[in-house]
C-alpha cells in the first residue's frame, strides 16, 4: 500500500495489469471501460483511470478529466446501445460512501422510464449476456 491508502491489489488494478480477465469496451491513454460483472441493469459498464488512485479524493485532476471524458462517451454508447432513456452515473468514495473497491471508478446504467435498477446483490451475470451486451456498446461506440 501507498502512502496515500492506495492498494494495488484491488480488482481494477489487477484487470489493468492483465492479471484478471474483463470484458473491455474502450480504452486510450488514461483510462478502460469494462462491463461490471455485477449489473445493475443492461449495459452496466465501468470507467477507471489507468493512474493509480483510490477515489476522487485523492485523484490528480488530468485522471479526472480523463475519466470524465470516457464516462461521458460510454454514457452515450449505452444509450445508443440499449435504446435507453437516460442514464445514471454513480461514483463512490470511501466505505461510508458506498465505495467497495479502493481503486477510482464510475458506474455507468443505462436507464428506461418505469423501470428500477435491479438492486445490488453480489451476484454475478452469466458471462454469455455480458458479452452480448459488450457486443452492443462497442458497437455504438463505432459509429
Amino acid at each position: 500500500m501507498t502512502a496515500s491508502g492506495y492498494d494495488d491489489s484491488n480488482v481494477f488494478a489487477k484487470i489493468l495489469r492483465g492479471d484478471l480477465p474483463a470484458e473491455r469496451l474502450y480504452e486510450d491513454d488514461h483510462t478502460l471501460a469494462i462491463m461490471d460483472i455485477m449489473p445493475r441493469g443492461d449495459g452496466h459498464c465501468l470507467v477507471v483511470p489507468k493512474a493509480p488512485a483510490r477515489n476522487i479524493l485523492d485523484a490528480d485532476t488530468d485522471s479526472l478529466a480523463a475519466v470524465a471524458s470516457t464516462t461521458q462517451r460510454m454514457a452515450r454508447a449505452v444509450i445508443k446501445a440499449f435504446g435507453a432513456d437516460g442514464v445514471t452515473i454513480q461514483q463512490f468514495n470511501e466505505s461510508a460512501g458506498g465505495q467497495v473497491v479502493f481503486h477510482l471508478h464510475v458506474h455507468v446504467i443505462p436507464r428506461f422510464e418505469g423501470v428500477a435498477m435491479k438492486p445490488h446483490t453480489g451476484t454475478m451475470e452469466d458471462g454469455d449476456v455480458i458479452k452480448a451486451n459488450a457486443e452492443k456498446i462497442r458497437a455504438a461506440l463505432g459509429d
